[in-house]
């Protein structure tokens, strides 16, 4: 069984799934303060409700970001610690193309990046790129989006929904990765935070459309 867990944001998620990817169960909620600390519970409740013991888990699976500092680090430290203490596999996922995965027919994903900046990550882009919110242009607030619920009130995106599904779509795409025998270091794994060096003008050259 894969444990998979997606942090990057307030709106967190936690999945179990077989080592194919096919999802067995999941859990989401969105909390503004503290939403690390819900993870291992909401996790272990997930596990019981399910019937899914410690020692069915055969690899961890986690949102690597960007995203939240806090979060990343949360998550992650979970995901290693149990990965350490059950001697399994872990993989890590980019959580922006995880949250397009979880939402098909979204044209960009979203994630804050600091109190006036959010990482975006354009399906038609490789990456994702740092943009500051005011150059965010009109027509992309009614693009169909998936974001953070705290980018979809402060940009008032009208189209946008908030990455539910995340930990389901980690989940498939480290089983993809295990079987083809390509799992992380435990060690040296960590997020991908993404931030330019300080005092780099980090805007984006023209505003964002989605178009």
């Amino acid at each position: 069984m894969i444990i998979a867990i997606e942090s990057a944001s307030p709106d967190q998620s936690v999945a179990l799934a077989h080592p194919s990817g096919e999802l067995v169960a999941d859990a989401a909620w969105s909390a503004e303060r503290g939403q690390g600390s819900l993870l291992l519970p909401r996790l272990l409740e997930l596990m019981s409700d399910h019937g899914v013991p410690m020692s069915a888990v055969s690899s961890l699976a986690v949102g690597l970001g960007p995203g939240s500092f806090t979060g990343l680090r949360v998550g992650l430290a979970l995901a290693k610690g149990l990965a350490a203490g059950l001697a399994v596999p872990i993989v890590g996922v980019p959580s922006l193309d995880a949250w397009l995965d979880a939402q098909p027919t979204a044209v960009g994903a979203m994630v804050r990046a600091g109190a006036a900046q959010a990482w975006i990550r354009a399906r038609t882009e490789p990456e994702p790129r740092l943009i500051a919110f005011d150059a965010v242009a009109e027509t992309s607030r009614d693009a169909e989006l998936v974001a953070s619920t705290d980018l979809i009130g402060a940009l008032e995106l009208r189209r946008a929904s908030p990455p539910t599904r995340a930990a389901a779509a980690v989940a498939r795409r480290a089983a993809e990765r295990l079987r083809a025998g390509a799992a992380d270091d435990l060690a040296s794994l960590e997020p991908v935070y993404l931030r330019p060096p300080r005092g780099l003008d980090d805007r984006a050259a023209a505003p964002v459309t989605w178009l």
